[in-house]
């Protein structure tokens, strides 16, 4: 087969320029919901409200758990899944190969994920996105149009049902006489023991030791964030599977066609999915690792059913957002930020534990959780900034022309004529 005869990297012109937009869009939440895993322990910061918090600080705390946590990875979960689609769909149309090309996609960003993951931040999300990315192509890369939300909001609930199947599990061996239900106590009371020094051991590890010692910690974080594979696994390819059928569709290209189900997803998503996150809140602000009861369970459920809820109203209002005059272009900035998504990803990474990690300028815990949202913003003004100096410049950011000459085995070119 000719060189000709491959897929090659989209043009300018065949880019649809909302998905640009809607990534600089999730690029900014996914920084607001990270940052706090940034300047203090990862693990800490995944446990909803912190109970420790008082005034500003536990104002923010809560706006960020009710509306940033948990609804920006399902945006971008929802774009890593149009994204295939739209390749899947241009190869299809050009009668070329696409497993072997998009196999190679997937690799590479595991490669990038697992870097990143080891020497930069544990939090990472692209491994997570290229292993289901993998059973994404193997499995469902023929499945029909009709089918994609079928398959995606089962995959979604799925998850949800493990959890409240545990829950149940646990408020009934939580009923039983104390003798019987003394062992499961304990495995609860030594499981937040464990994670109680994991969090010690990140406060230490990254707070004070150096790059070495940071490293090690990160492998351990690494592999307990694999743990919760088994939970969100699943969920982030349903997610997958509802954004592929968004650029199947035409949803997401010709939005004005589908202007019934854009209008139903502002105004009736977005009450729906804030009103389960605000019951979650009810029930549990704070997440105990050392709790499993159906109330733990329900409030875990439907705070990662809201958000998901809530990230496709975001999708929908965004999209709104582009067609208007003022709101058009403000969201257009967003563009080049999207288009270097990657690039500007791993650069928030890079910056925020140099400065608050003790290897660099070792500003750890000392940020207060008012001002992070700030830094949040004040960090992506200079991302869409440097975003449009390098965008008018060069062809891609620098991690997706890499990821691009892995994907393609060849050396695409960057700077622009």
């Amino acid at each position: 087969m000719t060189q000709t005869s491959e897929l090659a990297p989209v043009t300018g012109a065949e880019r649809i320029q909302a998905l640009d937009a809607i990534r600089g869009f999730a690029l900014l939440g996914i920084l607001l919901m990270n940052i706090e895993g940034m300047v203090g322990p990862l693990m800490a910061s995944m446990t909803g409200l912190n109970p420790a918090l008082s005034g500003a600080d536990r104002w923010v705390d809560g706006a960020i758990y009710l509306l940033v946590q948990g609804k920006f990875f399902p945006l971008f979960s929802m774009l890593f899944g149009m994204g295939f689609a739209i390749m899947l769909a241009r190869a299809q149309a050009a009668g070329r190969p696409f497993f072997g090309v998009y196999l190679r996609r997937v690799l590479a960003l595991l490669v990038i994920g697992l870097l990143h993951a080891l020497l930069v931040w544990s939090g990472d999300i692209l491994v997570t996105y290229a292993l289901m990315g993998l059973l994404l192509l193997l499995f469902f890369r023929n499945t029909p149009q009709s089918r994609l939300p079928k398959w995606g909001i089962a995959l979604i609930l799925l998850p949800a049902v493990f959890t409240l199947g545990l829950g149940l599990l646990g408020t009934a061996l939580q009923s039983l006489p104390e003798e019987a239900s003394a062992e499961f106590n304990r495995a609860l009371a030594e499981q937040s023991q464990q994670m109680a020094a994991l969090v010690q051991a990140q406060r230490e590890a990254y707070g004070s030791g150096g790059f070495a010692e940071a490293t090690a910690q990160r492998l351990d974080d690494f592999l307990s964030m694999m743990g919760f594979l088994v939970i969100y696994g699943a969920f982030i390819l349903g997610l997958f599977l509802v954004g592929a059928w968004f650029a199947r569709s035409g949803a997401i290209a010709r939005p004005a066609e589908h202007a019934r189900l854009f209008t139903r997803l502002r105004w009736v998503a977005l009450p729906v999915g804030l009103a389960m996150v605000l019951v979650s809140f009810w029930l549990e602000p704070t997440m105990d690792f050392g709790r499993l009861d159906l109330r733990a369970s329900t409030a875990q459920v439907l705070q990662m059913l809201g958000g998901a809820v809530m990230a496709v109203s975001y999708l929908a209002w965004v999209v709104h957002g582009l067609h208007s005059a003022a709101a058009g272009r403000l969201l257009g900035l967003l563009g080049p930020a999207g288009r270097m998504a990657l690039t500007n990803y791993l650069l928030q990474s890079l910056v925020a534990t140099f400065i608050f990690f003790g290897y660099g300028l070792g500003y750890f815990e000392q940020l207060p959780r008012a001002w992070q949202p700030v830094y949040v913003f004040g960090f992506f003004a200079l991302q869409v900034a440097l975003s449009h100096w390098w965008m008018a410049r060069f062809r891609f950011g620098p991690a997706e022309w890499a990821w691009r000459a892995a994907t393609y085995l060849s050396l695409p070119p960057m700077r622009r004529g």
